[in-house]
């Protein structure tokens, strides 16, 4: 699990992550569920260039779906709170668009 680009998959934008962002400087992503704080720290140091104060983790269970008679079920995630370090520049996650 050494690629950065597999480990963080993409932002979770939510009012709750809307509002970390704001006023505790962390940022919330999707990650690989096989990854751990220490490469999710590394990988958003190697990605985005910045400095990291802290990491927390969260294990998401995926929902059960219908269709018709048929049951599924989503996958299960991990979502990665990242926060930043005093000083650093927030993320911009559309600056590219």
């Amino acid at each position: 699990m050494k690629d950065p680009y597999k480990i963080i998959i993409r932002p979770v934008i939510t009012e709750k992550s809307t509002w970390l962002k704001e006023k505790n400087r962390e940022v919330c992503f999707e990650v690989d569920p096989r990854a751990n704080k220490s490469e999710i720290k590394k990988a958003a140091e190697q990605l985005f260039k910045i400095k990291v104060e802290r990491v927390r983790i969260q294990n998401k269970r995926g929902k059960k779906r219908r269709v018709g008679r048929s049951e599924g079920k989503k996958k299960d995630w991990k979502k990665a709170y990242i926060k930043l370090k005093e000083g650093e520049k927030m993320i911009e996650y559309f600056e590219a668009v």
